[in-house]
């Protein structure tokens, strides 16, 4: 009698919901996102697909809720996509249109919605070292903040000369509701030495190549901010899968990198974290400006940390028709990461002259502020509309891409294209 393999055995026929996934994604794509497999290409279509079969990964992602509807995938695993800006006009962002960046794959606890045997560990510079379970969290005050969290590389796809990396357009941002326990709440539970200099987190989330996890870390100064959380909750319901179940870091006005998903373990270090993802090129960008397509020497390169200001257009869409002289609503989104937004200014004559718009104060100073104005135009023909915001210390958005290798930190100006018609 033959027995199935543990390999074959953890596969199972394609449902027909799964053959609706096959469909939506198509196969080409997925056959090029899983160059991980060591058979090759021909293997997965005439092993796995050729029988009805799906890779493990792919019904993990299609299990955690990917991709959702109208999301742009990047990659299939790690999981990674974004949304067209049209599709981020809520003032708060909806978990349904909510990015999503991953490392690694998503682990199956997350995935399980399952909590035996989870605990967050507390080590390392502290007088007390704590084991955490969702219970002992639930016991501290509860917080919720609506927070910006984008993707350090959300518009890489904009720089010239490209650079690698997830091509990311500007869909790789949300402002949603994170409610949580105050990480400097918990810090202070476990008695911070003198010796405390920077926090290294760590999350459930392990690479199938068998490089390092994935983790990144913060200062002491902004673990203690009363505005960073270890968050439980997401837009009122307990973390899905994809965001980071049981608990994240939400680490406002700084890269997303540095709010580790899945967290199970914060190291409290006496030097700053150095894990792979916080030395040489990974998340780390010039310490000064360089031409396009210049790499500086890596004892040159800063760890990169709060976002620059900026902007997104989020009506009208882009290549809309509009008739001469009817009113056109827009509207849009700005932040500026430990910094507070002044000004958002647009222009429809290609930045010759601006306008104000009506500017709408954030719920807290690192949640989105919002923006609306009315455009007419007096001629028919093809339009940009431009958004440009500048901070209170005078920063504003470039109108070109200030370069660096590994595309983080683009904050150019946001143009959508629209024609004008008799």
């Amino acid at each position: 009698m033959e027995h199935k393999s543990d390999f074959i055995e953890s596969f199972e026929t394609v449902t027909d919901s799964r053959r609706d996934f096959l469909a939506k994604i198509g196969k080409g794509a997925l056959l090029a996102s899983l160059g991980m497999f060591g058979a090759g290409c021909e293997a997965v279509d005439r092993g796995l697909f050729g029988r009805g079969l799906t890779p493990i990964v792919l019904v993990e992602a299609q299990e955690a809720g990917l991709p959702k509807s109208d999301m742009l995938v990047h990659s299939q695993n790690p999981f990674n996509g974004e949304f067209a800006p049209h599709f981020l006009n809520d003032d708060v962002t909806p978990t349904a249109r909510h990015f999503v960046r991953n490392n690694s794959g998503i682990p199956e606890r997350a995935v399980r919605q399952d909590l035996q045997g989870w605990k967050l560990v507390i080590d390392g510079e502290v007088h007390k070292e704590l084991a955490l379970s969702m219970d002992d969290l639930a016991s501290f005050p509860q917080v919720t903040l609506e927070v910006v969290l984008e993707c350090a590389g959300n518009g890489r796809n904009l720089f010239e000369p490209k650079v690698s990396g997830t091509p990311w357009q500007r869909g790789a941002i949300a402002c949603s509701e994170w409610t949580g326990v105050r990480l400097r709440d918990v810090l202070q539970t476990a008695g911070l030495k003198s010796s405390a200099v920077y926090t290294g987190n760590y999350g459930e989330d392990i690479p199938s190549d068998g490089s390092e996890p994935f983790s990144r870390g913060i200062p002491i100064e902004k673990a203690m901010d009363e505005h960073t959380l270890i968050a439980l909750k997401m837009n009122g319901e307990t973390l899905p899968a994809a965001h980071g179940f049981p608990a994240r870091l939400i680490v406002p006005g700084w890269i997303g990198s540095a709010m580790q998903k899945w967290l199970n373990r914060i190291y409290v270090r006496d030097q700053v974290h150095d894990s792979e993802k916080m030395t040489g090129y990974s998340y780390r960008i010039p310490a000064y400006p360089i031409a396009p397509g210049d790499t500086p020497p890596v004892e040159d390169m800063r760890v990169a940390t709060a976002w620059q200001v900026k902007s997104l257009i989020t009506r009208p869409e882009p290549h809309l028709e509009f008739g001469v002289g009817v009113p056109v609503k827009a509207r849009g989104h700005a932040w500026a990461g430990e910094n507070q937004v002044d000004t958002v200014l647009v222009s429809t004559d290609f930045g010759l002259q601006w306008q104000e718009t009506r500017f709408i104060q954030p719920s807290n100073r690192y949640a989105w502020y919002h923006w609306e104005t009315e455009l007419t135009f007096a001629n028919k023909g093809y339009y940009e509309i431009w958004a440009r915001a500048s901070d209170e210390t005078g920063a504003a958005q470039p109108f070109t891409q200030p370069w660096n290798p590994k595309g983080y930190l683009g904050n150019v100006i946001h143009r959508v294209p629209v024609s004008v018609v008799a």
